[in-house]
């Protein structure tokens, strides 16, 4: 029987139960992680002619549950299990996977055999069958994989959740790089220079229209590592993730030169203070700091962001996650903003909610660099969106709806107040390149006015009731049937203050209004149940949801009084907390 995605979850997080005893978060999930990896390439790959990993008949999960009890299964999962496997695929390595015959993280004797067999009995599972794993976007084990991610995070604490982009922000960067409307082909390359457990490479890849070609580079051992074995559950088993620092050594080139990508994305180490060990900027093999300046020596933003200037092609675009500080900090930060500036490379600045990320809870923004259209650039877009999220454990994360909206304002570059605008270079220059939001637009909720007057004299100020015009639109009459002027500038009610809500309820414009909002419910529910009972085995759940919410946000987009982002979202928390169980039942 097919397992609902909310069981599988369940029951990959068991298996980290099983081995969580006194051992930390960064540390048991390698091999909560390493067990998955193996259940999958086994399922899907073991005894495939020509598949891109090579599973060894001895060497796959079958063979790891006959070790079971035995009293060197530790040892064994290393040799005859990962061992194997390594050997036989060279994109892997035996430092991608952890140590299973580890006494301090295992336990010694029966201890280690018990948690070790345990932990293989999780994966058992007759439901736990990777072989028809969906991939392209619509992946069963990978958004199970994104969740287990998303709990180490946020259970490995600040120094060691770095590893992991935030799902949410990945794809909105996936979205503001524009490769979504890209003719896109398998020649087509994407390159994270910090690419952590490589979930960032991922979104990108799941917006193109074509299979993309993946490069990342991690510092990291153990990260690089996490890195491959994400991608290849993703079914991206070509990528290509090489481990080492990226600014002293990258890995990438062309000759003496950088490779450069048709997309770069990354989210590197907030204000690196060690960025320049091992690279003299003054003398940089790479060009990558001559054309702008030298980043202070214990502040690495700029570095990674001009890295990433420099891997790009002269038709590229790119993302970078930055701490808001690399907006407004002077001295060299001030001449390398100036010129980026100038030569047109930053098209948009997308501020985020503080709180967002596993490594720091400081604010943090996308500076999104465009090289296509940099000569002919007259602005830069920009939107504070700091205020949009939703309130998850101990962190910030942005709603379905936050995500939306951010995407579809930049792609229109639509002015909205308060919110965003595109903010001319001749005003920048004014501003000394000064690039804080707060500058260019005024976020802030407005105080209250304490009007004296009304306070001594009695009655409501007329600008408090004109501050409602968009409701007064809708229903004209409800307006005279509640205030009547005492004086000018000022009204009262014409009713009871306990019969207030009894009027505006009982008023005929509000009860036409509250009639026909639930047409356009009906009418879209009708035409969704429709598609919704025709579903048929092998549907795709997840371009279902794309239409039934795309639609439904089209549906209210010109309806007074009504956020069409608020309704989507009732939607989209709909599909994740019961539709989408339910889907994935029917198309298996």
């Amino acid at each position: 029987m097919a397992i609902k995605k909310s069981e599988l979850y369940s029951s990959l997080w068991a298996g980290c139960d099983e081995l969580r005893g006194g051992m930390d978060a960064s540390q048991y999930k390698d091999y909560v992680l390493a067990l998955l990896f193996i259940k999958y390439v086994s399922d899907r790959y073991a005894g495939v002619p020509y598949s891109p990993i090579t599973v060894p008949a001895d060497a796959g999960f079958k063979a790891m549950t006959a070790l079971k009890g035995k009293p060197d299964i530790g040892d064994q999962i290393n040799k005859r299990i990962f061992g194997r496997l390594t050997e036989a695929n060279q994109q892997l390595s035996r430092s991608d996977f952890p140590n299973f015959n580890d006494p301090v993280k295992l336990g010694d004797g029966k201890e280690m055999v018990d948690r070790l067999t345990n932990l293989i009995a999780i994966f058992e599972n007759p439901a736990l069958d990777f072989s028809r794993n969906r991939a392209g976007g619509d992946d069963l084990l990978g958004d199970a994989y994104e969740y287990l991610m998303r709990h180490f995070a946020t259970e490995s604490g600040k120094s060691k959740g770095q590893f992991y982009t935030p799902a949410e922000v990945s794809r909105i960067m996936a979205r503001l790089i524009g490769i979504r409307g890209d003719k896109t082909t398998n020649a087509t390359t994407v390159y994270d220079p910090t690419c952590g457990s490589g979930s960032l490479l991922l979104k990108v890849a799941d917006e193109a229209t074509a299979k993309v070609t993946l490069y990342g580079q991690e510092k990291d051992a153990a990260t690089s590592g996490l890195a491959r074995m994400n991608l290849i559950l993703h079914n991206c088993p070509t990528a290509l993730v090489m481990q080492g620092n990226t600014l002293a050594n990258p890995l990438f080139k062309e000759g003496d030169r950088l490779k450069t990508f048709d997309y770069v994305v990354a989210n590197p180490p907030f204000s690196d203070k060690r960025w320049s060990n091992g690279v003299d900027p003054l003398n940089d093999p790479y060009d990558r700091f001559a054309p702008f300046g030298v980043p202070p020596a214990r502040q690495g933003d700029y570095a990674y962001l001009l890295h990433l200037v420099r891997s790009l092609k002269s038709t590229g675009a790119g993302a970078c996650i930055l701490p808001h500080g690399v907006l407004f900090r002077g001295n060299s930060e001030a001449e390398i903003r100036r010129a980026l500036v100038r030569k047109g490379y930053i098209k948009g600045i997308i501020g985020l909610p503080p709180n967002l990320f596993y490594g720091t809870g400081i604010p943090a923004c996308i500076v999104v660099i465009d090289k296509r259209h940099a000569q002919a650039r007259k602005g830069i877009f920009m939107i504070d969106a700091s205020g949009g999220f939703a309130k998850d454990g101990p962190k910030n994360r942005l709603r379905d709806q936050d995500i939306h909206r951010i995407v579809d304002v930049f792609n229109r570059c639509a002015d909205v107040p308060k919110y965003a605008r595109m903010v001319a270079v001749e005003e920048i220059e004014r501003n000394d390149f000064n690039l804080n939001l707060p500058r260019y637009i005024d976020s802030s909720t407005p105080e209250d006015i304490q009007d004296i007057a009304g306070h001594l004299r009695g009655g409501i100020p007329a600008r408090d009731i004109d501050a409602l015009a968009d409701y007064w639109t809708v229903c004209p009459g409800l307006e005279r049937a509640l205030f009547k002027t005492t004086r000018k500038g000022y009204l009262t009610l014409k009713v009871d203050a306990a019969k207030v809500r009894a009027t505006i309820f009982g008023h005929p414009e509000f009860i036409g209004f509250s009639g026909d909002l639930g047409d356009v419910w009906d009418a879209w529910r009708k035409q969704a149940g429709k598609r919704l009972k025709a579903l048929k085995p092998g549907f795709v759940p997840k371009a279902l949801i794309t239409e039934l919410s795309e639609g439904l946000l089209a549906h209210y987009a010109s309806r007074p009084l009504i956020d069409p982002y608020d309704i989507y979202q009732h939607l989209m928390d709909y599909w994740t907390e019961t539709l989408q169980d339910d889907a994935y039942l029917i198309a298996a």
